[in-house]
């Protein structure tokens, strides 16, 4: 038998900062997000076509081939987000026990579509959050693009577990969700006992994350009669640069970002 799917406690743009500061968590749904990034999502069809568009993850220790994905990186800051050059995602083992360690080069995302004005409200608006929360104004984002399908019978989200991203923030925006059954989200407090569960599949519903005071995953996927696929957003806010493996770029980096607005 299967589970039931529980509902996202979903909360309003007016309530969004005050419960992540009571709970570490929050979802909103895609009014809220529209809301958030001053547009309507209207015309977003062909940032959500880029999807269809995912290379293989080559770096899945598994030996899976559920995985498609795209990165970006980019320094945000009020009204202002730009790209930096294209860079390998890191994280140390202490937060990626699975492929943390390791440099992974995976494509970029398409550079017309993240010039975009949607783009760039989508970002700002997210930073803006960050900033009320923290007084932090200069945001190092990394973008991820992600496709998990049902390839191999069986697709998981975070095959690492329950985990944090070793940031401040998350973003994880759902952008499709279709023929299949599991993806349920789990967040549960890094230092203490309550934990929410729920499935995210609205498109355009995002839950928001304090990296620093909750850990989270999503349970695998499988096919429900044909097989299907789960298309998700991942955006990471960091305060003091980027993750990486070797600490003298990313201090460079963040040097030179305050230098441009000292």
């Amino acid at each position: 038998m299967s589970q039931p799917a529980f509902e996202p406690p979903f909360t309003s743009v007016a309530e969004l900062v005050p419960l992540l500061r009571r709970q570490g968590y929050a979802v909103v749904n895609a009014a809220a997000v529209a809301q958030l990034c001053g547009d309507g999502l209207a015309t977003w069809d062909a940032f959500r076509e880029s999807w269809r568009d995912l290379p293989s993850d080559a770096y899945l220790k598994d030996g899976g081939r559920y995985r498609r994905r795209r990165h970006a990186s980019f320094v945000v800051e009020p009204g202002d987000c730009r790209p930096v050059p294209h860079r390998a995602h890191w994280q140390p083992v202490h937060y990626n026990a699975l492929h943390g360690g390791m440099e992974r080069w995976f494509e970029p995302m398409d550079a017309e579509l993240v010039s975009q004005p949607q783009w760039q409200a989508l970002l700002c608006g997210l930073s803006g959050v960050c900033t009320a929360l923290s007084g932090v104004s200069t945001w190092f984002v990394e973008a991820h693009q992600f496709r998990i399908d049902t390839t191999d019978g069986i697709g998981r989200p975070t095959p690492e577990g329950a985990h944090r991203d070793g940031v401040d923030f998350v973003a994880i925006v759902m952008m499709a969700c279709a023929g299949v059954k599991g993806g349920e989200t789990r967040v549960f407090e890094a230092q203490g006992p309550s934990g929410q569960r729920f499935t995210l599949n609205q498109p355009w519903s995002m839950l928001l994350l304090d990296d620093t005071r909750v850990i989270h995953e999503t349970t695998p996927i499988q096919p429900d009669g044909e097989a299907g696929c789960r298309d998700t957003l991942v955006l990471t806010f960091r305060r003091q640069g980027f993750q990486d493996a070797v600490p003298g770029a990313q201090a460079a980096e963040s040097k030179g970002a305050a230098a441009r607005h000292g």
